[in-house]
């Protein structure tokens, strides 16, 4: 098993952890722990493209022909 330290703890949080703990029936390395593999086990949320996709995917989604650019870029004027 590996182990972790960790420096600079706030007293605050220490003893809301150490009350945790305590209330639970347990150490404070075994609230940790529980802690650390609640938060570390929730399924990840997909980003903002792929829920929008997901969505729109419902609706048979679409194809959209994009056109080729004949011209060139416009200077966008940040200089002025």
């Amino acid at each position: 098993m590996a182990s972790i330290t960790i420096r600079n703890l706030d007293e605050q949080l220490k003893a809301q952890l150490r009350i945790e703990a305590a209330r639970h029936g347990h150490s404070m390395e075994e609230e940790v722990r529980t802690i650390l593999r609640s938060a570390l086990n929730q399924p990840q949320k997909e980003g903002l493209g792929s829920r929008i996709r997901e969505r729109f995917a419902k609706a048979g989604g679409a194809e959209l022909e994009v056109p080729s650019r004949s011209d060139k870029p416009r200077d966008p004027g940040f200089d002025a």
